[in-house]
């Protein structure tokens, strides 16, 4: 009876080490790639704030005594919340690469995102059902898609029925698994179209001049080059990211020197996206605009006439190598 017992307690032993050097693993992995974040944001000139942010939650999340993916699953990603120097926006970074295995920014800090290769992962989405959310909604994360796949903007797109919608929204149900946020945040503040404007004149202006770190992009790209500028910008109270349009719509228009991706991180480092054109026709011809505040824009370049001038689009647009 007594070998029996220390049988079992030996046995409950090995478990829970080896659950124990699991969950170190995990964390160790999660810390590994904050910590990379935070390395490109330093070699490409951001913000020390924001590094700085990343490298602290890295250091967290690797002496956590606690698997972070067993607590996310047990207790809901809000419990991510409680690590020091955890804010909302890198909760979601750490959700998304437990729930995935992936991280969206990082993957476009390191020049090798594929948003296009991602929803095509999903049932119900081929490669050119995937190419044109892309190219209409302007998102390349699970969770963006996840938010447009419930406030109607992925039901406007063509090809998304009532049936590939609820497909779409199962698939994403079961990717993203119970570390998906609750309830994600809303998009109810954002940067000002003046500021926008700025910040892609200013992004624009440096690409031009060439004093701005480069990535080597992997789609449309085979030689490997590092062309595509990438700009950090705090300015405002918000943290900007900027760099040329890498889309095969882009390409396919010869647009990749004229279309302007901004992402923009409040405090809680919390990600949302825009992009910047030249507008070839109506009253704002010959305008920068952003995409989807056209009506704001018109109104900025109404008050401010000297803008239209400042702000001017690029006559011609430019293939990328």
């Amino acid at each position: 009876m007594i070998q029996i017992v220390l049988r079992f307690l030996r046995a409950a032993e090995r478990v829970n080490t080896t659950g124990v050097a699991m969950g170190i693993e995990n964390n160790r992995e999660l810390a590994r790639r904050l910590e990379e974040a935070a390395a490109l944001l330093e070699q490409q000139h951001a913000d020390e704030f924001r590094a700085r942010a990343y490298r602290r939650a890295a250091d967290s999340v690797a002496s956590h005594p606690q698997d972070l993916r067993e607590l996310a699953s047990r207790e809901g990603a809000d419990a991510l919340l409680q690590i020091p120097g955890v804010g909302k926006g890198i909760a979601a970074a750490l959700s998304e690469m437990l729930a995935t295995g992936r991280w969206t920014q990082l993957e476009r800090l390191r020049g090798s995102l594929d948003p296009e290769a991602l929803f095509a992962t999903l049932p119900g989405l081929g490669p050119e059902l995937a190419r044109k959310i892309h190219e209409t909604l302007h998102i390349d994360r699970l969770e963006a898609l996840e938010a447009a796949a419930y406030d109607g903007t992925l039901a406007a797109v063509p090809g998304i029925g009532a049936r590939r919608l609820a497909t779409i929204r199962a698939g994403l149900a079961t990717r993203l698994g119970r570390l998906r946020r609750a309830a994600p945040p809303q998009d109810t503040a954002r940067p000002g179209v003046a500021l926008l404007l700025e910040i892609d004149h200013d992004y624009r202006s440096a690409a031009a001049a060439g004093t701005l770190p480069t990535i080597a992009p992997r789609r449309f790209n085979r030689q490997g080059e590092a062309w595509l500028a990438v700009q950090h910008i705090t300015r405002g109270g918000w943290h900007f990211t900027a760099l040329y349009s890498n889309t095969a719509r882009a390409h396919e228009l010869g647009h990749t020197r004229d279309w302007v991706v901004i992402y923009y991180y409040d405090h809680d480092h919390i990600e949302r996206q825009c992009t910047v054109v030249t507008e070839y026709s109506g009253d704002l011809a010959g305008c920068r605009v952003v995409r989807g505040r056209e009506s704001e824009c018109r109104q900025f370049y109404a008050d401010a006439p000297a803008a239209r001038a400042a702000f001017a689009g690029t006559a011609t647009a430019t293939r990328s190598p």
